[in-house]
């Protein structure tokens, strides 16, 4: 067991769930290899050196997320009368925000949503947009997103937006 992580270094992100580690079993049997790390090593870690086998975790979710967000081009955060589309671009991040001031509408729904493509050149929706540079950390950046939740999309009700509002 030599190329074991035992530096203790805070995560940068989050823990994977349970969910997520059982569709990323073979990637993180990949993982365990490349410290050389057998399966039998594994399950005398995990039951001898558990806050070992913690960290190895630690080191693996952060290593997947880094790789998802380095790939993320749009997020969307839409709630009942609210939606943030955001596209990611290389230094800054582009929002178009929509807000519905109509309380009996809900966007989650059909109809809401519905309602909304007829209703959204209105007084009753109100179409927003912004453009922030990113910290140093971009990555960072785009989880706090991610976890206030934005979800990961390929970006077409943002273009969608744009173009109408161009």
């Amino acid at each position: 067991m030599h190329g074991l992580s035992y530096f203790c270094t805070p995560m940068k992100y989050r823990r994977l769930t349970k969910e997520q580690f059982e569709e990323l079993h073979q990637e993180f049997i990949n993982f365990l290899a490349t410290q050389s790390i057998t399966a039998s090593e594994w399950d005398d870690l995990k039951k001898n050196k558990p806050e070992v086998a913690e960290e190895e975790l630690d080191v693996f979710s952060d290593l997947i997320w880094e790789g998802v967000l380095a790939k993320v081009e749009y997020l969307e955060n839409i709630s009942a009368r609210d939606m943030h589309l955001f596209w990611i671009k290389e230094k800054e991040i582009s929002l178009i925000a929509i807000k519905v001031h109509n309380e009996n509408i809900d966007l989650g729904t059909e109809e809401g949503f519905a309602w909304f493509k007829k209703h959204f050149m209105s007084d009753a929706v109100q179409i927003m947009t912004a453009s922030k540079k990113f910290t140093d950390d971009k990555h960072r950046d785009i989880f706090e997103l991610i976890e206030k939740g934005a979800v990961i999309t390929k970006g077409e009700l943002y273009r969608w937006f744009e173009e109408i509002i161009a």
